[in-house]
């Protein structure tokens, strides 16, 4: 078919008093050619008109692609059996060029970024090579939209922790915040709402006044809107994560700053400049850094277990022994797991992500060598509830007497004359005593019930005299 640009030669000629012979050898087509575009008469290319094989099936086509939710294979498998013979290509390319399924694509779109006034926040599902063995990984990155300067960092997985943990690295790579954070409506941040009506966490919230930045959440679906971050990932996973070999996390995040350096530093065709260079005129419209920046933690409660470790990610830490049973505050940082009894820290370990089940062990935790408990000796709870108070003596006596041989509960009755008040205590002990009771979970009841006629007596209200009496 002759194009539009042929077939308005074809009329020009034909004004000029041109035959179909002397047009046709001059344009080089045919002589039926310039005989059809003569009868047609205009320069527009008519439309293909043909028979299409799949138009008599079009209400069962729309019937069954609602049915099966846009799968043409499945659309075509039920009209084989049916009766129609076309191919399944034949069906794509109906419903192609009716707008079955097929929504036209609409540009894009361009966005322009001022200097310090945008910087978009996004994560991604990778693989690495860690320790010889592959992981599933999660890629964070931040990138500054003006002047394209980019942050990445890889953790093992991506919560609200590390979220706060990434967004702190990557503001003191940059020197300062951009004035908003564009995010893609994640759970980490969201509280409730996308889009312009998101609401963040109050948390995150807070975090971001502190670096003097707002989160904003674009539209669903409207992933362009956050092309800045979108784009690098392909390219952190072909040409730094792809056949990349990492002894951990720390040696993999150490090579992605590394990386950074090197993707920054270079020059760009498309910006005519280096991120680098772009990056020293945006700097100074950038928020600066807080004068304090407190380190970003996560607080948990655990009790140390009888071994003399805590919990925490199924990695266990090694707390003073002399603390087993106790109840310590955990905070876990980006690289330290500190361990707190009220106000004092009693312990710090490095913060390990894996193997599973691992043990961190000071060993100034473990009691020393020749000084642990002896078969014979009495145990160490007996001299601290002695040393705690001596009148209870008594009880305890009669207590490790009463076991048989068996272990008596000496932390619990520790435990109790730390947490309640001494002289109920001690009266529930002289009266279980006298009586010969030597359960803990009696005497725990006999000591609440004690509490309660001392500490939570309410005043009793007399009622004013009637004025007749």
């Amino acid at each position: 078919m002759l194009d539009e640009a042929t077939r308005t030669a074809i009329l020009e000629l034909k004004k000029k008093g041109c035959g179909s012979r002397k047009i046709a050898n001059a344009l080089q087509v045919s002589r039926e050619a310039v005989r059809e575009v003569i009868r047609h008469g205009k320069a527009q290319v008519p439309p293909l008109e043909r028979v299409e094989a799949a138009e008599p099936y079009r209400d069962q086509i729309l019937e069954l692609h609602a049915r099966f939710g846009g799968h043409l294979g499945r659309v075509h498998e039920e009209l084989s059996t049916q009766g129609a013979s076309f191919s399944y290509q034949a069906l794509t390319a109906f419903c192609r060029r009716h707008g079955i399924g097929h929504e036209p694509k609409l540009p894009s779109g361009r966005y322009h970024f001022e200097p310090g006034q945008e910087m978009q926040h996004d994560t991604s599902p990778h693989e690495a090579q860690i320790g010889g063995v592959l992981k599933d990984v999660q890629t964070a990155s931040l990138v500054l939209c003006h002047s394209r300067m980019i942050f990445f960092q890889v953790y093992p997985r991506f919560t609200r922790f590390e979220c706060k943990v990434f967004l702190a690295d990557a503001i003191a790579y940059f020197g300062g915040a951009a004035r908003t954070c564009m995010i893609d409506n994640t759970h980490v941040v969201v509280l409730h709402g996308s889009g312009a009506d998101m609401v963040p966490v109050p948390e995150m919230a807070a975090f971001g006044e502190r670096y003097g930045f707002s989160f904003q959440a674009h539209e669903k679906g409207d992933a362009n809107r956050s092309a800045r971050v979108e784009a690098p990932f392909s390219r952190i996973e072909r040409a730094f994560l792809k056949g990349g070999r990492f002894a951990d996390f720390a040696d993999l995040n150490e090579q992605a700053r590394q990386t950074c350096q090197k993707w920054n530093a270079a020059w760009s065709n498309k910006l005519h400049a280096s991120r680098r260079e772009l990056f020293q005129a945006e700097h100074v419209h950038l928020r600066p850094l807080p004068l304090h920046i407190p380190e970003v933690y996560q607080l948990h409660m655990r009790v140390v277990d009888a071994e003399g470790y805590v919990h925490l990610n199924r990695i266990r830490y090694s707390a003073p022994y002399q603390l087993i049973d106790r109840p310590l505050e955990v905070r876990e940082t980006k690289d330290r797991v500190d361990l707190y009894d009220g106000p004092r820290r009693v312990a710090s370990h490095a913060r390990v992500l894996g193997p599973l089940d691992t043990r961190v062990t000071d060993p100034a935790h473990r009691p020393p060598r020749g000084e642990g408990r002896g078969k014979q000796g009495p145990p160490l709870e007996i001299a601290a509830i002695e040393q705690s108070e001596p009148r209870a003596s008594a009880y305890l006596a009669g207590l490790v007497a009463r076991t048989g041989g068996r272990r008596p509960p000496l932390r619990r009755l520790l435990s109790m004359l730390r947490d309640y008040p001494r002289e109920s205590l001690l009266a529930a002990l002289g009266e279980a005593e006298r009586y010969g009771l030597y359960d803990l979970d009696r005497l725990e009841r006999m000591v609440l019930k004690q509490i309660a006629h001392e500490y939570f007596v309410l005043p009793i209200e007399r009622q004013a005299p009637d004025d007749d009496e």
